[in-house]
């Protein structure tokens, strides 16, 4: 559920003041964006491939129950990161229409939305599935409302390295769902999507370096440069990559994953490498939508647009396999 501004909702402006407050109402479309629908998407998938991955028979009822819970609580933790950074929206580019900053959605209309969505998604967890999984629920929540958008993503530039956590929690609640439990693989599931946020982050940081300037979030590239931030991403790169063998040697990833983890990963790490020898963010910029970027600071954006593409493929190949029985180990073929 980790914003860091990354993955996270539309937004965009054509002038460089701050929107004025609107008094249109607010329509359902709003709510929705309140949800941050893109984070969501990610969260919902990769819970789901956690749950599908155990190895445990598939409960079509309690995994539809789980997948809501968990859509739920990502789009409450969404909403109050939005009521909470109203402010700084307010004067990025790429945020500032959002509904809060706009005042299409009043803050404390925001802040109650996520509230009662908190409690819901955890109760319904806890009632329909288990108590491990309900408790994994409500800390990734308070980790991503309180230790992440309170106090670290203003305080210091390993926000998203340290608040990366609470988007890592979807395939550990899924896998919990499932079994009751923690194992090994889900603390390597865990581990991937942990270590995938910092070059992930620091991507789309690199070429929005002026909207997180303008509002003074310390993220990378504002504290401590450009250079160290591209230096940076090929180091966590070779850690998220190393991670993703992790399901390999356990057997839980068979030959889909290895290929998807083995050629996807060296395209990622060619990528890494590419913005490392780059000049991106070298020139604090941003435009106003997402993927918008001035020649120097493609680099950036292809890797941040790619690490999304290779997360998912990793965990579609789980699902693949364990979903649709073509789990095949490496142990298997070669024997």
């Amino acid at each position: 559920m980790t914003d860091t501004s990354a993955a996270s909702g539309p937004g965009g402006a054509e002038t460089s003041a701050p929107p004025a407050a609107s008094s249109t109402t607010a329509g359902w479309r709003d709510y929705v964006l309140l949800m941050k629908p893109r984070v969501m998407t990610l969260v919902v998938f990769t819970g789901l491939a956690g749950y599908v991955a155990a190895p445990v028979a598939i409960n079509p009822l309690l995994a539809a129950i789980a997948i809501l819970a968990i859509a739920v609580g990502a789009g409450a933790a969404g909403a109050f990161n939005m009521a909470y950074d109203s402010d700084i929206d307010a004067l990025m580019k790429r945020t500032r229409r959002r509904p809060v900053p706009t005042g299409r959605v009043p803050k404390d209309e925001a802040y109650a939305f996520a509230g009662v969505m908190s409690l819901g998604s955890v109760l319904l967890m806890g009632l329909a599935t288990n108590y491990v999984a309900a408790g994994l629920l409500a800390f990734s929540i308070f980790f991503y409302c309180v230790i992440y958008t309170m106090w670290l993503k203003r305080s210091t530039p390993q926000n998203i390295v340290i608040g990366g956590a609470a988007g890592a929690f979807p395939p550990m609640i899924g896998w919990a769902v499932a079994t009751g439990s923690v194992s090994l693989d889900a603390v390597i599931l865990f581990a991937i999507i942990f270590l995938w946020t910092p070059p992930h982050s620091w991507a789309l940081a690199l070429y929005k370096s002026g909207d997180y300037q303008a509002a003074s979030v310390p993220m990378m590239p504002v504290a401590k440069g450009a250079a160290s931030t591209r230096f940076q991403i090929v180091i966590y790169t070779a850690l998220y990559l190393a991670a993703t063998v992790g399901p390999v040697l356990t057997g839980l990833g068979g030959v889909v994953y290895t290929i998807a983890a083995g050629v996807g990963g060296a395209l990622f790490a060619a990528l890494a490498v590419k913005v490392w020898r780059s000049k991106a963010g070298d020139v604090p910029n941003a435009e106003d939508e997402l993927y918008a970027v001035r020649a120097g600071d493609k680099a950036a954006r292809d890797l941040f647009a790619y690490s999304i593409a290779h997360l998912s493929l990793l965990f579609a190949a789980l699902l693949v396999e364990h979903g649709a029985g073509a789990h095949v180990s490496l142990t298997q073929l070669i024997g």
